[in-house]
């Protein structure tokens, strides 16, 4: 008897683990971090503990569906790289059709908390970041590197929905975050394709500016993206979104990650690219946090 509860215990965490990492939770937590953090940000908005809770959950859910979709579609490349071999869809630990039902159910829920308690423009943008990642980047990504432009699009549009739910006329400072998140995404990526790009290869990914691989010119492009990041963290200052303090700490953090670049290119290895990687992990969170600390400040 208590043998076979410990199994149905052990099968039910197993069930919940396989959940988790179909909706990558760790990943969707980033994304929705930062579409609360943009949220929060606009102009006279009282806080107010249900909605950032509701935003989370509604964001979670749609992010969550986007990167089961991702795992549905690329459960045969998956299957080929050993870093994600072991997702239940590609393992077969899912089926297919499971993994699916999710996606749609856990999209539509999280679109209409979206829409029901904020407005139905952070919710429109919402689906159609659903979409774009989940049925036009993730098949792209065997056919051309435009797909990380691409990408960069349903990437940085948690920015958006968080303005959007606070502010649906969409002010400049909702397009601001958007373009900090967006052009952020470039270097981030490309480090991590550098490192997995043995891997992505034999996936047939084309994710890397240049057909040769890590090269030089794909060093070049990770530089000139982080170069644009540099005038783009002025902006929030410019438009009134911020005050000194989160303007020194943008412009620090854009100059480091711009020097990391430049190492990649002098150093040209993994070690470099890791550097990069790790560097615009930490990058986000102390962008948006100073944004926030000055707000609230």
């Amino acid at each position: 008897m208590n043998e076979s509860k410990g199994g149905g215990a052990s099968t039910k965490n197993n069930k919940l683990k396989d959940y988790y990492l179909l909706m990558k939770f760790t990943l969707s937590f980033t994304v929705v971090f930062s579409s609360v953090v943009c949220y929060l940000l606009v102009p006279g908005l009282d806080f107010d503990i249900i909605s950032v809770l509701l935003l989370f959950v509604g964001g979670m859910l749609v992010t969550g569906a986007a990167n089961a979709i991702n795992q549905v579609v690329e459960k045969d490349t998956d299957a080929l790289m050993k870093r994600t071999a072991s997702r239940p869809v590609a393992s077969g630990r899912m089926s297919v059709d499971e993994a699916s039902t999710f996606a749609v159910v856990a999209a539509v829920f999280g679109i209409f908390i979206i829409g029901l308690w904020f407005n139905w423009i952070a919710a429109g943008i919402a689906a159609f970041s659903f979409f774009l990642y989940g049925f036009i980047y993730t098949p792209l990504k065997k056919i051309h590197s435009i797909a990380v432009l691409v990408g960069a699009i349903p990437g940085a549009l948690p920015c958006l929905i968080g303005w959007a739910a606070g502010d649906p006329s969409l002010a400049v400072g909702g397009w601001v975050l958007f373009a900090l998140q967006f052009f952020w995404q470039f270097p981030h990526f490309w480090a991590i394709a550098w490192i997995s790009h043995e891997d992505y290869g034999r996936a047939g990914f084309k994710l890397l500016p240049s057909v040769g691989g890590p090269t030089k010119y794909a060093a070049v492009q990770s530089i000139l993206y982080s170069v644009l990041l540099i005038p783009i963290g002025i902006l929030p200052f410019a438009v009134g979104m911020s005050g000194t303090v989160s303007l020194i700490i943008l412009s620090i953090a854009n100059l480091l990650m711009f020097w990391q670049c430049i190492r990649l290119f002098k150093e040209m290895d993994v070690k470099a690219a890791r550097r990069v990687m790790f560097g615009s992990y930490i990058y986000l969170p102390v962008v948006l946090l100073s944004l926030l600390a000055d707000k609230i400040a």
